[in-house]
């Protein structure tokens, strides 16, 4: 009985043995071996072996890309504006064994890497250029870090920044601030507007002189011409000489009492005689 009991038992370690020296290592996974508390090596995927109550699995160790989402953070810039920046990382873990005993914890630490990073990189620019240079931010940020988290076997992918915006006081300035801008530009609008109005029709005016001008020179000059005629016409003959004064004295008469303000037109009794006084004859 006593014999059955012992082989049972040596039977149960004998299992228990050949299967703690067996593992099984699933894809996308890398087993950290370690002998006797020390790193010995790394198992891939596949099944592997080992020895038993001597190599033991520290670690278990991704070898897929990880997507680390990196808090978002208050940020000053040059001009003393503050910004909520965020981003995202891609690493990817090629030496397990750097990664789980060249730092305390990989991931905490790359978190804080690039939130150091992100915020020495904001703050050497401007609220316009940090606001609307997300590629260049990017490039910078992946240049910064990359050196750094190769010493620990990992290497970064990529790295997005997810959103950079204003502080809450930031964007109620900036409201203010675009407001008063659109409001000094209709004003510009306006002014340059009643500008060009005032500028036309003064140019308006100075045409309509000159046309008057033009047309009082014309009828001078037309006037100038009647009278050499009529001069010559009537060759010390004064009757055509009464009966064209005497016309337009009828004439500038007729116009008075179309007036609304003419209230008494009153005519000569001797026409001709008023004719002559007017000739001095």
């Amino acid at each position: 009985m006593e014999s059955l009991i012992v082989a049972g038992i040596f039977l149960l370690v004998v299992i228990v043995t050949i299967f703690s020296s067996v593992k099984i290592v699933p894809q996308g996974s890398k087993f950290v071996i370690q002998r006797l508390g020390k790193f010995s090596r790394t198992l891939g995927p596949g099944l592997k072996i080992i020895i038993p109550y001597i190599d033991q699995v520290a670690y278990t160790v991704t070898t897929k890309d990880i997507v680390m989402d990196i808090p978002s953070q208050e940020v000053i810039t040059k001009d003393n504006a503050v910004i909520i920046a965020n981003a995202v990382a891609y690493i990817n873990i090629v030496s397990p064994e750097k990664a789980v005993y060249g730092v305390e914890d990989y991931i905490l630490a790359i978190q804080n890497l690039v939130q150091t990073s992100l915020r020495s990189i904001v703050g050497e620019m401007g609220l316009d250029d940090a606001l609307s240079s997300r590629d260049q931010i990017k490039a910078k940020l992946k240049s910064a870090i990359s050196d750094d988290i190769s010493d620990w076997g990992i290497t970064l992918k990529t790295v997005e920044i997810q959103d950079i915006t204003p502080s809450g006081t930031m964007q109620a300035a900036m409201e203010e601030q675009a407001a008063a801008e659109r409001q000094r530009r209709a004003r510009v609008t306006r002014a340059d507007g009643e500008k060009s109005a005032a500028i036309l029709e003064a140019e308006g005016r100075l045409e309509a002189s000159k046309r008057d001008a033009e047309a009082q020179i014309v009828l001078a000059e037309a006037s100038q011409v009647s009278i050499g005629k009529v001069t010559g016409a009537i060759q010390g003959n004064e009757l055509p000489v009464m009966y064209i004064l005497g016309e337009k004295y009828v004439d500038a008469l007729q116009a008075m009492s179309q007036s609304d303000n003419a209230k008494t037109v009153i005519l000569p009794a001797d026409l001709p005689a008023a004719l002559k006084g007017m000739l001095g004859r």
